[in-house]
């Protein structure tokens, strides 16, 4: 593998490892003498640096002990193996497919890295735009921001990408996808369901909340962004102020599924029955049986595997209070 964020053998510190991977300082040293790796050289100061294979490898070992692996059965492994790992492993997002010429691919597929490369931030909200006005807004998701997230995420995960052209490529989606939105809610009035969106603490990923956000308000539901990472009690406490009928949380693949679904469990106890608890997201956490909810409660959350599936939830969930009021 070649690319420019690859060409210096060296040069990451301790304290931007713990940054990029979540592995604390004291995981690192402690894997270090008991696995033989990480195998950091030494600076003029005595201090470690990580080359950026060691960095790759280190971020796939994250990830697998995130789905459920053991340090002592992963950290020792080449890089090819952890790789054949985290392709396989249970929740693994589905690849996006190569780029083509036809009709029903996004184009700017194909020219996605070479702009993030250059850090043309222009260029690429040129693209996202025409392929808005081109497609609407539910497509340009689906067709386009979709597979470029699994594309961008990839590409960081093998050291193709560094963190910043990463940064630039959520930003620049970010702001055209608020544009779109801000354009939506001034030409529908909201109606129920009120959804409250957020994230779980330790979860920072923004992005597929409003990817979410937008599908909802395409529904015309009266959606509530709190942001990423609200404590469990604000949450409570945002439903009751709010009113809202359901919350959804976006739950990626980086969180701990052990994690995830405690505090979906103490979610679920906290929140009055009549609101429900809708997932979005790659967690391994969301695709395990629901156990343990009383009969006629309803089920502990309502996994949303696809964008797509927010229409069908909204429709389920009106023709419900529909029932409800008659």
């Amino acid at each position: 593998m070649t690319s420019s964020s690859s060409e210096t053998p060296a040069g990451h510190t301790i304290a931007d490892v713990e940054r990029d991977t979540g592995l604390s300082k004291d995981t690192l040293r402690v894997w270090e003498r008991r696995y033989g790796f990480p195998m950091p050289v030494r600076d003029a100061q005595g201090e470690r640096q990580y080359d950026n294979e060691q960095l790759i490898r280190l971020r796939h070992i994250r990830r697998l002990i995130d789905a459920g692996h053991r340090p002592g059965g992963v950290v020792a492994l080449p890089l090819e193996e952890l790789v054949a790992l985290d392709t396989h492993r249970p929740g693994k997002r589905i690849q996006a497919r190569a780029p083509d010429t036809s009709d029903d691919v996004c184009p700017t597929m194909a020219q996605l890295l070479p702009m993030l490369r250059r850090q043309d931030a222009h260029a690429l909200r040129q693209a996202m735009a025409q392929a808005l006005m081109e497609r609407g807004l539910a497509r340009l998701i689906t067709d386009c921001v979709a597979p470029m997230n699994v594309q961008v995420g990839q590409a960081w995960l093998d050291g193709q990408l560094a963190v910043y052209e990463e940064h630039l490529y959520t930003e620049i989606v970010q702001s055209v996808l608020r544009q779109a939105l801000g354009q939506l809610t001034q030409a529908r009035a909201p109606t129920p369901p009120r959804i409250l969106l957020t994230t779980l603490p330790g979860e920072v990923h923004s992005l597929g909340l409003l990817m979410a956000e937008c599908f909802m308000v395409m529904e015309s539901c009266h959606t509530i962004p709190l942001g990423v990472q609200t404590p469990l009690p604000d949450i409570v406490a945002a439903t009751a102020t709010s009113g809202a009928d359901i919350v959804a949380l976006g739950i990626t693949a980086a969180q701990n599924p052990r994690d995830v679904r405690a505090a979906l469990e103490q979610l679920r106890e906290r929140l009055p029955p009549r609101v429900e608890i809708w997932t979005g997201g790659q967690s391994p956490a969301l695709l395990k049986p629901q156990r343990g909810r009383l009969p006629g409660t309803g089920p502990l959350f309502w996994p949303m595997a696809r964008l797509q599936d927010i229409p069908l939830g909204v429709a389920r969930w009106r023709a419900q209070a529909l029932a409800g009021a008659a």
